[in-house]
């Protein structure tokens, strides 16, 4: 067997059943061994928009994905979607021919490539093909997550493979400080008004945070990567940082403990650092001992699998006794039930009849669909009116493609992300300059039959731009283009379009909903752009 086959049938071997890619030669046999072994191959139309499928695909099933791209360019047109799913620690291995001699026309420098980004090293070897690919494999899933580029060297592939199975793995048991959990427990037992803030790491541990914020009268919050985590919990205040509601800025705020769970606690979370109070303790718990206190000092760091410390703590509180309910009162519920959701605070509509307000459209979008949902999101100026007012029913429901905050990511984040979930809507929110930067993926989307709703808020411009440097009187002509039928682009790549300028044009999107949804609807939303979002004027005071 040669070296491409075995790697195809060493990841099978892992588990691995979807690669994501775009096939060449260099890539042909590995991905043909793949499928062979009873993997499933979706192809993309462009690299980039691979490699955000599988980091979708990765984050909404919880399972490794596998990116499979041509030597060279294949590789460099990927960067940006590896960039994102690195940053955010996606468990995702990329297949990644290497031409190694320095004069090919393909040679690039893998090893520079992956370490610019923020993603591991790998090279397999004639000798040790299974061994190479389950570590890859065991690298991308333990812990935190990584993002690994495995190199398969071209003059290497047509060798005989020498190593037919891998070594048993043998996984450490996740350990934690005793020293640094007793200190936690003591904070937990001490205070009066805590808030647990969960974030990307603690994505899998809802059922043992929720016990212990039970146990210790915590309210729950998370990071926007995190949305959905707590959702139907009673004492649960959504997101903090830029896209909390008024009333979750205001308890946040007047918290005497705050514990950090799977989160940074970077500049977007704390909202610089404004939204924690001086005078509270603030702990951090996290699997990777480098994230603990990298963005802001903490009082207690607690290095350790974030469901395994929160049990422990649970066990520990319980071991002393019952303790005041704390803030955790009948009031207080109420009213985080009457006002812990953005479509509860006031606003005036800016609806004209010739655009809709992103607000009033996105809560009528919100009513409109069905309860089981995965919402993606894409990065710009609207990306808050999707994250704050389309409501997830758990973590796995919300994709959010912002590490790197790159523009034209969020169509095929949210293609991955409907592959991984099929019993669930696909509900994709773009903005004009995303989609049209990623609108080759719809023919990836029409091929798949995919029942994937395509929310474009379109003011015909990059808004955050508009925003950010209109009010300087900077000229703006560079950051605004023709108004565009953006329903009827995707019509010709086989898609359904609906243009919609009022509540009462979603009948369109209300009659695709009832209808078989054999093809993907993209919603043109001209929507109204009077103001900046009050989400990224927090961004740009950090820059």
């Amino acid at each position: 067997m040669d070296v491409a086959t075995a790697a195809g049938r060493a990841l099978r071997a892992q588990g691995v059943d979807h690669v994501f890619g775009v096939v060449g030669s260099g890539n042909f046999h590995v991905t043909n061994a793949l499928v062979a072994a009873g993997a499933r191959f979706v192809p993309a139309a462009h690299e980039g928009g691979a490699a955000s499928m599988a980091d979708g695909y990765a984050r909404v099933s919880g399972r490794l994905a596998v990116l499979s791209v041509h030597q060279g360019p294949g590789v460099t047109h990927a960067l940006t979607g590896l960039t994102e799913a690195a940053k955010s620690r996606t468990p995702l291995v990329v297949l990644a021919p290497e031409a190694t001699n320095p004069r090919s026309n393909f040679f690039v420098d893998l090893p520079g490539l992956a370490a610019a980004v923020g993603a591991e090293f790998r090279r397999i070897g004639a000798e040790r093909v299974a061994a190479d690919v389950a570590g890859a494999c065991r690298l991308a899933t333990e812990g935190a997550g990584r993002t690994v580029v495995l190199a398969l060297p071209l003059d290497v592939q047509a060798m005989a493979a020498l190593d037919a199975e891998p070594p048993a793995a043998q996984r450490a048991p996740y350990q934690y400080s005793t020293r640094a959990l007793g200190r936690l427990v003591d904070a937990l037992d001490a205070a009066h008004r805590p808030v647990f803030i969960a974030g990307r790491g603690a994505r899998r541990a809802r059922a043992e945070l929720a016990a212990l914020a039970d146990r210790c009268g915590a309210l729950l919050a998370v990071s926007a990567a995190a949305k959905g985590l707590f959702a139907g919990d009673p004492w649960y205040l959504d997101v903090s940082g830029g896209f909390a509601t008024p009333l979750c800025a205001e308890l946040v705020a007047g918290a005497d403990l705050v514990v950090a769970w799977g989160s940074t606690l970077n500049m977007w979370t704390t909202r610089h650092g404004r939204l924690i109070p001086p005078s509270a303790v603030v702990a951090q718990v996290d699997v990777d001992p480098a994230a603990l206190g990298v963005h802001r000092p903490v009082d207690i760091a607690v290095p350790g699998d974030v469901a395994a410390v929160a049990a422990r703590c649970e066990h520990e509180l319980g071991n002393r006794g019952p303790r005041p309910a704390g803030w955790r009162t009948p009031e207080l519920r109420d009213r985080i039930a009457a006002e812990g959701h953005w479509r509860d605070v006031f606003y005036v509509d800016d609806s004209d009849g010739d655009r809709v307000d992103p607000r009033t459209l996105t809560i009528a979008l919100d009513d409109l669909l069905p309860a089981e949902r995965t919402v993606a999101v894409d990065s710009g100026n609207f990306m808050g009116y999707p994250s704050m007012f389309l409501s997830v029913p758990d973590a796995a429901g919300f994709c959010f493609t912002q590490a790197f905050q790159s523009v034209g990511l969020g169509l095929a984040s949210a293609l991955g992300a409907a592959v991984a979930r099929p019993d669930r809507l696909t509900v994709a929110a773009l903005g004009d300059g995303g989609f049209l930067m990623s609108v080759a993926e719809l023919t990836t989307a029409a091929r798949l039959g995919l029942p994937l709703l395509v929310v474009v808020y379109d003011d015909a411009a990059y808004g955050a731009e508009v925003h950010h440097f209109g009010p300087h009187g900077h000229p703006l002509d560079t950051v605004r283009f023709p108004d565009t039928d953006l329903a009827a682009i995707a019509r010709g790549f086989g898609c359904a379009g609906a243009t919609i300028r009022s509540p009462g044009d979603l009948a369109a999107v209300r009659d695709w909903l009832a209808g078989p949804r054999d093809r993907p609807l993209v919603v043109d939303a001209k929507v109204t752009s009077h103001r900046g979002s009050w989400w990224l004027e927090e961004a740009f005071r950090g820059h």
